[in-house]
């Protein structure tokens, strides 16, 4: 048990440290972002550019999956075509530079690289995949109110109000990742997570993708999970797999969908997830 608290102490202390210096700097870089120039490559003619806006968007503008909702239903009151809406909303909840960042100290750069690129490419591919078979049609005609788009100057006074506001929604989940990732480092034995998940089976994939739906562990909690997980010798396709699935598709945010999307939009929105997340892990696997 010491040895348990002594490790969720250290990954509480590395992940907070980390959180708050780079969640300040982000905070005041995003001051300098001239967001409406952004939001007018959404509706240019060339879809390329507008997908790489939609891409930059989700990045810079870390939203919980909650969040993402109203502003996907302005982006669609706004007549932004509906493949672009598709990319940031696959791409939003994955790609928050914050997390990335405490990803790549924490599991290494070569590895968020790939992974970067992996979920961005997928979310591009899925939005214009979904636009093509005609899932636009499924979209309801709903109006979100009380949503304000609107954005000030940042500095470090707002900066810190910014991440102290972050914090309190975040910093939940990163302290239930560490004492996760704390009872597997202390007390789940090495040899079971090699015997059972360590070898290169290919299955293991895509059932880490589904179990990862329902589990509803945001990303911020998984990153010490997964960890954790490599350390004692869980295989990397499987675990990222994981991350990705439980990310990219949260129950509270299946739930708001189901005021704004008929229930096919729904079934294909997690069936894309799932496929995202297997994918991912496939590459991850091979590599």
């Amino acid at each position: 048990m010491l040895d348990v608290l002594k490790s969720f102490g250290v990954i509480v202390l590395e992940l907070t440290v980390l959180f708050v210096v780079i969640s300040l700097v982000i905070h005041v870089l995003q001051g300098y972002i001239p967001y409406e120039q952004l939001e007018k490559r959404f509706t240019g003619k060339n879809k390329i550019w507008a997908s790489l806006a939609a891409l930059l968007f989700a990045f810079i503008t870390p939203f919980c999956s909650c969040s993402t909702i109203p502003i996907m239903v302005n982006m669609l009151k706004n007549k932004i075509p509906f493949s672009i809406v598709m990319v940031f909303l696959f791409s939003s909840p994955v790609l928050d530079p914050t997390i990335l960042t405490v990803m790549g100290v924490v599991m290494g750069w070569k590895v968020t690289f790939l992974y970067t690129v992996i979920t961005a490419v997928s979310s591009i591919m899925i939005g214009f995949t979904l636009n093509r078979f005609g899932f636009e049609k499924y979209v309801k005609n709903v109006s979100m109110t009380g949503f304000n788009q609107s954005r000030t100057s940042v500095n470090w006074k707002s900066a810190l109000t910014e991440t102290w506001n972050l914090m309190k929604t975040v910093y939940p989940y990163l302290v239930v990742g560490a004492a996760i990732g704390a009872i597997i480092h202390g007390l789940v034995p090495t040899e079971f997570i090699v015997k059972w998940f360590g070898h290169d089976a290919w299955w293991l994939i895509p059932v880490a993708a589904v179990i990862g739906i329902p589990l509803y562990i945001r990303l911020s909690s998984m990153i010490p999970i997964s960890q954790i997980l490599i350390m004692k010798g869980m295989a990397l396709g499987p675990v990222m797999a994981m991350l990705i699935s439980s990310a990219g598709a949260s129950l509270p945010e299946v739930v708001l969908m189901k005021s704004i999307f008929k229930k096919q939009l729904i079934v294909a929105f997690i069936l894309s997830v799932v496929s995202m997340s297997t994918v991912s892990g496939i590459i991850f696997y091979l590599l």
